[in-house]
């Protein structure tokens, strides 16, 4: 990306993100439904249409997006999808997620389940340092709930996707994070410091509106029921918590939860070793879809990238910039705008990053605050993708009990950060 500045603008070049899109939504919506085509195969489309468009040879457009499949942070998203899936697929097996789900109901009481599910989906992705992780541990859990007494599944999956983003947004281990800093230059630890003033107070009005929501429970859901459960079966969950929050490499922590859980699992004599595998390897394919999208958007940006689409953008946001504040408003347009158009926050940071850069020194902006609007657009942007890993894998869990706008309706968590984001930048002072 740090040729971009020596690169022709060029609008035509975006004519593929637009192809993917517009294949994307369009089927969705006609078929009512966004699982109708498979979101890699509308990336396809948009690299067909740009290997129809550019004019390099087709050597040099394969070379591209070799290239931008093979970026690191995209194959480290890919590594992690993998790892997490095989996670959530092993302690499935163990029977930890009907644990969680017996345990929450015993320890939680039934008005606060809203706001548990919240709490904990943060917990668990401050901890991994991926929403995705968080999501797919959490999600069959959240659905469990559903069985167990009369609960919005809306409210559930809303609140677990706020959670899950907000964590996400904080954690000093997510590929976000990285990106958002090690573009701006600044350290995690302050990144963190001023991302919190951000997010917090949309989290605490957040919990508020859920524990209000959850209020009226309590006469109308039963919670004298006799849950059965072992405490031991939760221990994966700690592992990757705790090792996580002690500050350990993300694969290293992913790879102990899934042998952790394979112990577990063994002695229980839910399945043997052979089965063990077997269950770890679905747990890899469970995610392929999310593990395509990735790798292909990845591509698919190189191409854009390299042809001017990325440029064009730069140049038309400079254009709106007149001082420190809508500079600020241009960088979170500007991560916004590429998310959209390519549904994975890392990977938008990742191509955003050198021109938020750019920016942030000719306007002689905060390092810190600039890496924080960074990541909390690319955050917001992405928690409201209806083709966005988050909510596809959500809508995937729910199977169909819940649509996209019933959950967008109640994810209040990503609504309330963009105003408090747009108030931190529009009341402060510079």
């Amino acid at each position: 990306m740090t040729q971009i500045k020596s690169i022709t603008p060029s609008f035509k070049a975006l004519l593929p993100f637009f192809v993917f899109i517009i294949t994307f939504l369009s089927v969705g919506l006609i078929q009512n439904d966004f699982y109708a085509l498979p979101a890699p195969i509308a990336v396809i489309a948009g690299i067909l249409a740009a290997f129809l468009i550019f004019k390099q040879s087709v050597n040099s457009k394969i070379g591209t997006l070799l290239k931008g499949c093979g970026d690191d942070k995209i194959l480290t998203m890919c590594l992690i999808y993998l790892l997490a899936g095989a996670f959530a697929a092993v302690t499935k097996a163990t029977g930890s997620v009907d644990t969680i789900v017996n345990l929450g109901l015993d320890v939680i009481n039934i008005q606060y389940i809203y706001f548990g599910v919240f709490i904990i989906a943060a917990f668990l992705s401050v901890s991994t340092g991926t929403s995705v992780g968080a999501i797919v541990a959490l999600a069959p859990i959240v659905i469990g709930f559903t069985d167990k007494g009369d609960l919005s599944l809306g409210i559930l999956c809303g609140a677990l996707l706020g959670g899950a983003m907000f964590g996400d947004n904080l954690s000093v281990i997510s590929d976000t994070t990285i990106a958002a800093t090690q573009s701006l230059g600044v350290k995690m630890s302050d990144k963190f410091k001023e991302n919190i003033k951000i997010a917090l107070p949309a989290a605490i009005f957040t919990i508020g509106i859920l524990i209000y929501q959850g209020l009226s429970l309590g006469t109308n859901t039963p919670e004298t029921l006799d849950y059965t459960y072992s405490i031991l079966k939760i221990a994966p969950y700690l592992i990757v918590i705790i090792l996580s929050l002690i500050g350990i490499n993300v694969f290293v922590t992913l790879v102990l939860g899934v042998l952790s859980a394979g112990v577990l699992g063994l002695y229980y004599n839910d399945f043997s070793i052979i089965e063990f595998t077997r269950i770890a390897y679905s747990g890899f394919t469970n995610m392929t879809e999310i593990f395509l999208l990735s790798l292909l958007t990845g591509g698919l940006a190189a191409l854009v990238a390299k042809n001017g689409g990325i440029a064009f953008i730069l140049q038309k946001i400079k254009t709106l910039i007149k001082n420190k504040k809508t500079a600020q408003f241009g960088i979170a347009a500007l991560v916004s705008s590429i998310n959209v158009a390519i549904a994975n926050n890392t990977v938008a940071i990742i191509i955003s990053g050198s021109i938020a850069k750019s920016i942030n020194d000719e306007y002689d902006l905060d390092n810190k605050k600039t890496a924080s609007i960074l990541d909390v657009f690319a955050c917001i942007s992405q928690g409201i993708l209806p083709y966005g890993a988050q909510v596809l894998m959500i809508l995937s869990f729910a199977n169909g009990k819940i649509g996209y706008l019933g959950l967008l309706s109640n994810t209040w968590y990503l609504l309330l950060l963009f105003v408090s984001t747009a108030l931190f930048i529009g009341l402060k002072r510079e």
